[in-house]
């Protein structure tokens, strides 16, 4: 499929079975975004669309969670005889337990698939982390998978073991993307406890196919308690998404969402943060209507002088509000950057 066949809508709404989860819909949220992210539109060459399928494994009758409890125990109680006598080759057993689906699925994220965590903890302590770190066909890790689930002590056992935080799944998401968007905050906290602030640094910077990143997903979702735990371990508040240069701020203020306008700019947000057509976060409280909003950028010291790239100001898009006008009084007009306040005429 070209890359030009994918449509937005492609990007917004899941229209497939995940590879081993019965229902891929039934147990993610909805993957569409509120109002603000109908603007993006991004690179549509990781998209594909495929039909509706379901794992070969799961609910066959030749892999079942006791099969799957005895095949581990029994390579757990030879295992330690067998690599003696193999060396670093594996073992027929081992490779029994590596070996991949159809669908791309290794034993453990079938166990992850199943919920089973006693099966999955045994595999995970089993298995090197080149094996925690196969992504199956659309992608996902066994990390994704534990996340989608919010299985959260699966979670913490892969990051100690050392399951990588930056792999992406068809649509570019990383776990903890994946985290933000579903508001997974145990599974969130896993992922950010005792890891490098260089290596959490690269993650906060990945941006899915929408352009994305983990920021933006929790702004658009409004995922207060996320949000601050992302920018505590150092996300920056302003990175803007790739598609029209949006920060969560922008994201926030085009949500309506006081609450997390004010969380951002109490932690380091840019008020007068511009977009690439040059719209602050005024700008858009103001061609919005919201009055409220607008009043609290400009008790954090919004310049409303600033102007868009259609060579607007905040309060060229008024439009008439009263209570928005009342926030530009007269000693703020300016002329060629000088006050008119005093000026005789």
């Amino acid at each position: 499929m070209s890359s030009d066949a994918c449509s937005k809508d492609d990007l917004l709404e899941e229209t497939r079975t995940d590879s081993g989860i019965d229902s891929y819909r039934s147990i993610l949220k909805s993957e569409e975004p509120r109002e603000p992210s109908t603007d993006f539109s991004g690179p549509r060459d990781k998209c594909s669309i495929v039909d509706e399928r379901l794992d070969s494994a799961y609910g066959s009758s030749s892999i079942t969670v006791e099969s799957l409890s005895d095949m581990v125990d029994d390579f757990s109680l030879s295992s330690a005889n067998e690599e003696q006598a193999q060396g670093s080759e594996l073992s027929e057993k081992e490779h029994f337990l590596t070996t991949i689906t159809d669908d791309g699925d290794t034993i453990l994220h079938l166990a992850i698939i199943h919920e089973d965590e006693f099966i999955a903890q045994e595999l995970i302590q089993l298995f090197p982390k080149e094996v925690l770190d196969i992504q199956n066909d659309l992608y996902q890790s066994p990390l994704h998978l534990a996340t989608y689930l919010d299985l959260a002590d699966i979670v913490k056992s892969l990051i100690d073991k050392g399951a990588s935080l930056e792999l992406q799944d068809q649509d570019g998401n990383t776990a903890l993307h994946v985290a933000c968007q579903h508001g997974q905050k145990e599974c969130t906290t896993e992922m950010t406890r005792g890891v490098s602030p260089s290596k959490l640094a690269q993650v906060f910077r990945t941006q899915n196919w929408r352009g994305l990143a983990c920021l933006h997903l929790a702004a658009l979702n409004r995922q207060h308690q996320i949000l601050k735990l992302l920018m505590k371990k150092g996300a920056d508040p302003n990175i803007q998404e790739g598609t029209s240069g949006k920060t969560a701020l922008h994201l926030a203020v085009e949500l309506h969402d006081i609450t997390l306008v004010k969380l951002l700019l109490s932690n380091g947000a840019n008020v007068d943060a511009v977009m690439f057509n040059g719209c602050t976060p005024l700008h858009l409280a103001v061609g919005r209507q919201d009055a409220a909003i607008a009043n609290l950028l400009c008790q954090f010291g919004a310049d409303k002088m600033l102007r868009n790239m259609e060579d607007e100001t905040a309060l060229d898009l008024a439009d008439g509000n009263d209570d928005i006008l009342a926030l530009f009084p007269f000693d703020d007009i300016q002329i060629s950057g000088r006050s008119v306040v005093g000026v005789k005429f």
